[in-house]
């Protein structure tokens, strides 16, 4: 005899999970909640997005909990554009600031991060560069190959008489740029499309690409003119920058830490429980 096993219905755990009863020390958060909430969070799949959407709503519950515990009274704020915080916003932002407190990053570690971090102050490389573009989009194959005929054809003369790109850029450009003989101005990277950006990086000033570049837009023959090398910019430029990537990364992690804490105190059900990693600041 053949015994025959029905596999699970795949939408069981999330129903289950629509179904369960979610609570922060005794206070429910209902599942139209939970579904309304679902829309501003991203996943793989509807339980994922569930999940966080309930962890979410759990986190904000166990903040307003403390915040009133400690009888904080909020005192909105109202930002550059006019907008007002609610009072359960101003509550949020005030008890983080009131029990998150985190040192201001120095010279010192601002130093040593820039030390250990020096390609991230790399001042772009600059490139100056004209292009003839010859317009055509690939999934129209004749017109595309009358295209591709012409760009080769320029290519072609160009090599023997360069002298004419701007001429050339003038007459069968289809490109803005054409009134200017082609000429792009200064460009970095990405600034152009992928396509375009590799071909125009392999070339070395007065160098001219041999075959015509395929981008969305059509063919493109390109001429770098100019290249600039970036370098590392001096410690002194970009020391505030580091200084406030250093003090807003110490206060995630500090805020992340904290709220891990009133979560592993709480009484939760239906919600998994919040530790530094799952933890999302208001």
């Amino acid at each position: 005899m053949t015994t025959v096993y029905k596999a699970e219905d795949p939408a069981l755990p999330f129903r289950a999970a629509q179904s369960a009863k979610v609570s922060v020390n005794g206070v429910s958060i209902p599942a139209a909640a939970i579904s309304r909430e679902v829309q501003h969070h991203t996943a793989a799949t509807p339980l994922q997005a569930w999940k966080e959407a309930t962890r979410s709503l759990a986190l904000r519950e166990l903040i307003l909990q403390e915040a009133r515990r400690l009888e904080i009274e909020p005192e909105p704020e109202t930002d550059e554009e006019g907008r007002r915080e609610t009072d359960d916003e101003a509550l949020i932002r005030q008890l983080i600031e009131r029990e998150v407190k985190t040192p201001t990053a120095d010279t010192e570690s601002c130093r040593r991060y820039y030390e250990c971090n020096r390609a991230r102050f790399r001042s772009p490389d600059i490139f100056e560069a004209a292009h003839i573009l010859i317009a055509a989009h690939q999934n129209d194959v004749e017109a595309f190959v009358a295209a591709r005929t012409l760009a080769d054809q320029l290519i072609e003369i160009l090599s023997v008489r360069p002298e004419l790109f701007g001429q050339f850029a003038e007459t069968y450009s289809t490109c803005t740029s054409a009134k200017t003989g082609g000429n792009l101005g200064q460009i970095s990277r990405g600034d152009t499309t992928p396509g375009f950006e590799a071909a125009l990086f392999k070339l070395v000033p007065g160098e001219m690409t041999r075959e015509p570049v395929a981008t969305p837009y059509g063919l493109h023959i390109i001429r770098l003119d100019r290249r600039i090398e970036g370098g590392v910019l001096p410690f002194e430029m970009v020391e505030k920058r580091i200084a406030a990537y250093l003090s807003e990364r110490s206060r995630r992690q500090a805020t992340a830490q904290y709220l891990a804490c009133l979560a592993a105190t709480a009484e939760l059900e239906g919600v998994d429980f919040l530790t530094p990693t799952d933890v999302r600041v208001y």
